[in-house]
């Protein structure tokens, strides 16, 4: 009977002993998958912040009109390359340069007449020295007839001829002065291209020149046209956008971190950033430029309002601005909106967490302008030499014939 029994005694001792191999395996794999979670994240994952809500972003220069036209031509379309400084956009010419015209011609008569100012001056002081000599002959004829009159041999009444002569002489003198005080003040402390009148004239036509040479829209920068709004034909008011320029070599990543996510991120520390375009063939690398101020949702156009009896605690994100290395850019370019990952490398922690400094130096700058004002003033410059040299030469010509 013990012998029969030996083999069903053995069956649950094999069971045991399998199912507790299997409970130990697992326990040890467990363990083992324990501790290298455990390992990872505390020699590698640490040290690095990702998220996949990260996109491409950059400038978008917006091309808009500073007067009130006409379009008449339109150089560039959507997606097309264009250079800083190429024409985009033409509007009609004539108004401006009909404004052009009649600030030349303003300019020109407004030196004229201030030369005759300038003229007046010297005319006024000459009937002074007139008036002046008048003044003394006539009292020099008083005091002679004063003597003869007090000896008896004057009459009355030539003597009050004689003081009349003297006061009209006396205020002639005094009108004279006033005359000269006041065409001295007209001019007093000025030139000719110094006096209110000519600067005055001299603004209006450097408005007429700039408003003139704004009916060509320059490219202000570099890049692809984007957003073309505008048709030939159409009538635009000065500030209207009609397209932008999107300079591809300067973008950047808009990352949307969580708010947990960002107890050791600093200014300066290197990222690793691979485009859903590419694939994780291509990385880009590129170090956090900016982090943000406030979250998405205090920036947004409806802000949350968590002053209710209903709330839900959500996690916020912060958005970091990483600038990238343009060498990549140049080979594997990038769209605005693009999806991207981004691995932030939280090693080096000698940043800053904001910026402590204000930068003096221009972030982007465009000089596409800088030669407008210029020539404007080389314009009014010469009209006022020419007005100038003109009325010396008229006048001597009209004197010549008299």
């Amino acid at each position: 009977m013990n012998d029969s029994n030996a083999p069903v005694e053995s069956r649950p001792a094999s069971a045991k002993r399998s199912r507790l191999i299997l409970l130990s395996g697992l326990f040890f794999i467990v363990l083992i998958i324990g501790v290298s979670v455990f390992a990872y994240e505390h020699l590698y994952g640490r040290f690095y912040e990702a998220t996949e809500d990260a996109y491409v972003d950059g400038n978008r220069v917006q091309i808009g009109s500073g007067i009130n036209g006409t379009v008449i031509r339109i150089n560039a379309d959507d997606g097309d390359y264009v250079e800083q400084g190429q024409v985009l956009v033409e509007l009609d010419p004539s108004d401006t340069a009909i404004a052009l015209a009649a600030a030349q011609a303003d300019l020109a008569a407004t030196v004229r007449e201030v030369r005759g100012l300038f003229s007046s001056v010297a005319n006024h002081r000459a009937q002074l020295a007139t008036r002046q000599l008048e003044r003394q002959q006539a009292y020099s004829d008083f005091n002679r007839r004063d003597k003869l009159a007090a000896a008896g041999v004057l009459s009355q009444e030539a003597m009050s001829h004689s003081r009349d002569a003297l006061g009209q002489t006396e205020n002639a003198l005094i009108i004279a002065r006033q005359q000269l005080s006041r065409s001295q003040a007209l001019v007093e402390g000025t030139s000719l291209e110094t006096h209110p009148q000519v600067q005055a004239a001299r603004a209006k036509l450097h408005q007429a020149y700039i408003n003139h040479a704004r009916t060509h829209l320059l490219a202000p920068v570099s890049g692809y046209v984007a957003q073309r709004r505008v048709q030939p034909g159409a009538r635009v008011a000065a500030g209207q956008a009609l397209m932008a320029v999107i300079p591809l070599h300067q973008v950047w990543i808009e990352a949307n971190f969580k708010e947990t996510q960002m107890r050791q991120m600093q200014i300066g520390q290197a990222v690793d950033i691979t485009a859903d375009l590419y694939g994780s063939d291509v990385h880009y690398q590129g170090h956090i430029e900016s982090l943000g101020v406030g979250t998405g949702g205090a920036f947004a156009l409806l802000p949350a309002q968590n002053a209710s009896g209903n709330w839900i605690k959500i996690v916020q994100r912060v958005p970091v601005r990483i600038g990238l290395q343009p060498e990549a850019l140049q080979t594997h370019p990038l769209r605005l909106g693009m999806s991207t990952r981004v691995e932030v490398d939280l090693h080096q922690q000698d940043g800053d967490v904001l910026a402590r400094r204000a930068d003096p130096t221009a972030r982007y700058t465009t000089d596409i302008y800088d030669n407008l004002l210029q020539e404007a003033d080389q314009l009014a410059t010469q009209l006022i030499q020419a007005n100038s040299t003109a009325s010396i030469e008229h006048s001597s010509a009209v004197s010549q014939i008299q």
